[in-house]
């Protein structure tokens, strides 16, 4: 089966497996394990970072994130394509008591000039408005992503505004690998950062949460309260940190595999719509002939596992798991299938 459900769906290496059985590992809730002080502070200084935190998922990060820059009755500015809002179970209101004010634009991103008119005057009707986040690259939006510039000139607004600044950079590396900017460049322009481990990376779990010292001292008490403080952990940083010496570099890959995809279902009547391709995920309409879901059933007569977006949306994912090879053979499918 060719599976472009998801990025998430990769396993680790054999490489990756042996980093993860050679790791020395202790109790990381008393700070005790070495496999995630190496993983953390690694990942903090490539992003400029003070500090990092080692949480189970992107999802959590997100969340604490979220909580250790507002208070109640605060508000998040972001685009409403951001996964804080679409996919994290309004965890923004249960964990933080914080509302959201959602801003629209193209390919998933917000502007300046939005974001500033988009702060709210202090009423006390009103929340207040603390925190913009973004999400890079954007998943909905299907792997689009901002450049340093724009980053740069949203910075430059917080900053002005007192605003915090987070990123949600779960496929960050993605967006690095086609711009050529560095982490550092980008982590500058953040209070915060969120870094996925375990999708394009390919590690097996985990996500870290980068900033300052106070910040990270901070979001390990909401990690614990989470449920999120782990003991050894450090089998799983291990991955992690591999992943980041070794997986980085080849991400490009995927991207010549997800323009291959949107190429041969740019060839085919009962695709509508390919949506623009920048990174790693492909996202296409089908016609009204049939919907996404009867879609899915015959790829996966094929041999092809996607998912649906929407009643006649479809994405499809490029990760390490699935070769040239495999792509060549998915798009030959693809090409051939008649509605």
């Amino acid at each position: 089966m060719i599976n472009l459900v998801s990025d998430t769906v990769t396993r680790p290496t054999p490489g990756m497996l042996n980093a993860m059985m050679q790791a020395e590992v202790g109790d990381d809730v008393f700070g005790e394990d070495p496999a995630v002080r190496e993983l953390e502070e690694k990942a903090a200084a490539l992003f400029g970072k003070a500090a990092g935190l080692f949480c189970p998922s992107g999802t959590m990060t997100n969340q604490i994130a979220l909580k250790v820059h507002t208070r109640p009755l605060d508000e998040v500015i972001c685009h409403h394509y951001s996964h804080i809002y679409q996919y994290e179970t309004a965890g923004y209101a249960f964990h933080s008591g914080i509302g959201v004010n959602l801003l629209d634009g193209p390919d998933g991103k917000i502007s300046p000039d939005q974001v500033r008119a988009a702060i709210k005057p202090r009423y006390d009707w009103l929340p207040v408005s603390r925190l913009v986040v973004i999400e890079n690259t954007c998943n909905k939006a299907g792997g689009t992503y901002y450049t340093l510039d724009e980053v740069r000139a949203l910075s430059e607004v917080c900053r002005a505004e007192g605003l915090a600044f987070h990123l949600d950079g779960a496929r960050i590396f993605n967006a690095l690998a086609v711009t050529g900017e560095t982490p550092a460049e980008h982590g500058a322009l953040f209070d915060s950062v969120s870094v996925c481990l375990s999708k394009g990376l390919g590690a097996p779990v985990g996500s870290l949460l980068l900033g300052t010292r106070e910040f990270i001292a901070e979001a390990r008490r909401f990690r614990k309260v989470m449920g999120g403080g782990m003991r050894q952990a450090g089998y799983l940083a291990a991955a992690g940190t591999y992943a980041l010496d070794h997986h980085i570099y080849r991400l490009s890959e995927d991207h010549e595999k997800a323009s291959l995809l949107a190429s041969a279902l740019s060839q085919v009547d009962w695709v509508s719509e390919v949506r623009k391709v920048q990174t790693n995920i492909v996202i296409f309409d089908v016609d009204a002939r049939h919907t996404a879901a009867e879609w899915l059933t015959r790829f996966a007569e094929k041999g092809i596992k996607a998912s649906a977006f929407g009643p006649q949306t479809i994405r499809m994912v490029t990760h390490l798991d699935v070769s040239m090879e495999a792509i060549a053979l998915a798009c030959e499918k693809i090409v051939a299938m008649k509605a």
